[in-house]
């Protein structure tokens, strides 16, 4: 079985900062559930992701939790991360967030995965890139996770 979703989910963003408002609220509530949470980014996040937590009311056991996800853009190492949750048979939350291309790469990869367990996967668009295509986009998915973490839209 290749890594899919049953239902396509998706989420755009203005901004590192926006992007990690919208996907918080849902990242906790995945920890909490005790899920694995890979984040692909098409690029370094870590100094970000820090601010934004310092900000948050939040305890200091959850933010340990959410730092300690890999926030880097080393899509190898994370590609080695998802095999190794994969063999524990352990529920996964995948954010895939980039432009388009980026996205479409890391798709690529995963159709070439085996998957041994339930797995959700995330595209999250730049909309500086994407511009007007937002809507064209979207009716590729069956929603769309809006600004709390919450999955709004349903096509």
């Amino acid at each position: 079985m290749k890594i899919t979703n049953d239902e396509k989910v998706c989420s755009f963003f203005a901004s590192d900062y926006h992007f990690e408002m919208i996907t918080l609220p849902y990242i906790k509530e995945s920890i909490e559930k005790n899920k694995k949470v890979i984040v692909f980014t098409e690029n370094n996040l870590e100094t970000t992701i820090d601010k934004v937590l310092k900000g948050m009311n939040l305890d200091e056991k959850m933010k340990s939790k959410i730092l300690n996800i890999d926030w880097g853009n080393k899509d190898s190492e994370k590609i080695e991360d998802l095999k190794k949750a994969n063999n524990e048979n352990k529920e996964i939350l995948i954010l895939v967030k980039g432009k388009e291309q980026y996205i479409k790469n890391i798709e690529d990869r995963f159709s070439k995965m085996s998957n041994n367990c339930e797995t959700e996967i995330i595209d999250c668009y730049d909309v500086n890139e994407i511009g007007d295509n937002t809507e064209k986009i979207a009716k590729n998915y069956d929603k769309v996770l809006n600004t709390v973490g919450k999955i709004l839209l349903e096509f």
